[in-house]
């Protein structure tokens, strides 16, 4: 039975890793559109204003933590989620699946060049999946056909969607349905990982929830977006006490 802890309005799922990796091969045993998202408190704020986005998150298959910060707000809210469960990480672990054959993996989003240049990449560093196409993220609606198009005569299992939250998940809700994939996960920034166009925080600011302070210093543009991690926790803090 799926259990789920509220942040916000927002239902995260209370699973581990190893959980949520399993989850995921689970879906790819049915032949269903099943979708997957990672919120971080950044978007549990997004979503406490639109409403459209919230419902989204709401009608997720899979919806997990992916932040200290939105560990942290459930032990405020004294509803404990077991672990961070980060996008990057759990589509690292997918890709290690083992399966009777290759999982199959399409890559969407990015700048020109950049999923392609991941694909080689992540073709290096994993065996026993394939990677069956690939498109930027530089689209207009009139492409949109010809997108879902491309995504299905691929034979993909998998769509990666690296389109930015929270126009990844509007996309993927907006178009599952035309969609002959089993599962649509939002990755966010990982292809501009795994292409080397961006890197992760070193893994004792990951281990200890400061992956905030080197994205603020990698990227200080970003201060006012930043802004909303303290205002997430005062949120959670009002819940806490208000009981809301």
């Amino acid at each position: 039975m799926r259990k789920t802890v509220g942040i916000l309005g927002v239902p995260i799922d209370s699973v581990t890793m190893r959980e949520a990796v399993e989850r995921v091969e689970s879906f790819l045993n049915h032949d269903a559109v099943h979708t997957v998202y990672t919120p971080n408190a950044e978007i549990i704020m997004d979503a406490s204003k639109d409403s459209g986005l919230k419902s989204i998150l709401e009608q997720a298959d899979l919806l997990v933590a992916d932040g200290a910060g939105v560990v942290l707000a459930s032990k405020i809210l004294h509803t404990r989620l077991p672990e961070k469960v980060s996008g990057i990480d759990l589509t690292k672990r997918i890709f290690s699946l083992k399966r009777s054959r290759p999982i199959r993996f399409f890559l969407f989003g990015g700048k020109p060049g950049v999923a392609e240049t991941a694909g080689s990449n992540i073709l290096k560093l994993y065996t026993g999946i394939e990677i069956v196409g690939y498109r930027d993220g530089y689209f207009a609606e009139a492409d949109e056909n010809d997108i879902i198009e491309q995504i299905n005569t691929s034979g993909a299992d998998i769509l990666l969607a690296a389109l930015g939250a929270p126009k990844q998940e509007k996309w993927i809700h907006a178009n599952k349905s035309r969609l002959k994939v089993k599962v649509c996960v939002g990755v966010g920034g990982s292809l501009d990982v795994f292409a080397g166009k961006a890197k992760l925080a070193p893994e004792f600011m990951r281990r200890h929830g400061f992956e905030w302070l080197y994205r603020l210093y990698k990227e200080p543009w970003r201060y006012k977006r930043m802004l909303k991690l303290p205002k997430f926790v005062l949120r959670v803090i009002y819940a806490r006490i208000s009981g809301r």
